[in-house]
């Protein structure tokens, strides 16, 4: 096609760049929510349970992932799917009214943990390619290196841990 010829090769290249961080509209927000609810990883931070909820907790993460331990953005795009999975579990199954997201980092590991009032315990079950809910653990499970539940007096939390590189 007359003109477009180099379309398919800029577009090429484009893909196979490495990607770069980059300012935008998303670190704006993720600024925001760290203004607006604290920050995760010097304290739990309080959110209400409501599905919205879960951008603030992603956008926390990604914020504190990527800018304050400055991991790598790969490990914070896992961080956040598997943060919004826990999320949408406190969210749809506890009946709470706000759950805590903490961060914490340690030699050669990040954890993250979404403490609710709820005492019911996370079920892992079997997924099949077909189906369209229910992979949340699922994703838990097959993209932290570990992660599992702690019960407390008035509830439990429900967390992730995964390899970090030292700083």
């Amino acid at each position: 096609m007359a003109g477009l010829e180099g379309m398919d090769q800029s577009r090429r290249e484009a893909e196979s760049a490495p990607a770069r961080w980059v300012t935008t509209i998303d670190d704006e927000l993720a600024t925001k929510a760290l203004d607006l609810y604290g920050n995760p990883a010097a304290a739990e931070v309080r959110l209400l349970s409501r599905p919205e909820s879960a951008a603030a907790a992603r956008r926390l993460t990604q914020n504190v992932v990527l800018r304050q331990w400055g991991l790598g953005p790969q490990m914070a795009e896992h961080a956040v799917l598997l943060v919004s999975e826990l999320v949408g579990n406190a969210v749809r199954h506890t009946g709470a009214r706000a759950f805590g997201l903490r961060l914490l980092r340690r030699r050669g590991w990040i954890r993250v943990e979404v403490r609710d009032p709820s005492r019911g315990l996370p079920c892992l079950m079997p997924v099949h390619e077909l189906d369209v809910s229910g992979r949340g653990l699922f994703l838990v499970d097959k993209l932290s290196d570990r992660w599992g539940v702690d019960l407390l007096p008035c509830g439990k939390t429900t967390w992730f841990e995964m390899r970090a590189p030292e700083r």
